[in-house]
């Protein structure tokens, strides 16, 4: 694989709605959470292949509402790398709560998240139903639950 580099999206640079509707379906929520936080994108020489968004969500914490790879991309630790420079970020931004909310049934998310440090903390019981105007099915299941996770900095 060409050397990965993740950098901030530049303010002129377009959005890359692709990848993130991948992970989040929801245009409005992602236009919403794309405009307030900060979107870093992971690229090689191909292109954009990877994105994450961070977002302030209350005093001392910050919310990793969005991690995506291009299919052609996953299962090469890109996500990982994503997730742990999301964490260096917000530790550097000086929070000391990252917070991360994620469907009950993606089984591989769960644990990326929990690999990097991440512990479950609660459940948004039928988050997708009230927010989503379509059902999602991931692994065979449809989804209504939001695991939250967090991990003290």
């Amino acid at each position: 694989m060409d050397e990965l580099r993740i950098r901030p999206l530049e303010r002129d640079e377009a959005v890359p709605y692709e990848l993130l509707l991948s992970a989040d379906p929801n245009r409005a929520l992602v236009d919403a959470y794309a405009k307030r936080g900060t979107t870093q994108v992971a690229e090689t020489a191909e292109g954009v292949i990877g994105v994450y968004v961070l977002i302030d969500t209350r005093p001392d914490t910050m919310e990793l509402v969005n991690v995506a790879v291009a299919d052609a991309h996953q299962g090469r630790g890109i996500g990982k790398r994503l997730v742990l420079h999301a964490i260096q970020a917000a530790r550097s931004a000086g929070v000391k709560t990252l917070e991360v909310g994620t469907g009950s049934t993606g089984v591989t998310q769960l644990a990326l998240y929990q690999k990097c440090g991440f512990r479950m903390v609660g459940i948004d019981r039928d988050f997708f139903v009230r927010h989503y105007d379509e059902p999602i099915y991931e692994n065979g299941m449809q989804l209504f639950d939001m695991v939250r996770l967090a991990m003290d900095l």
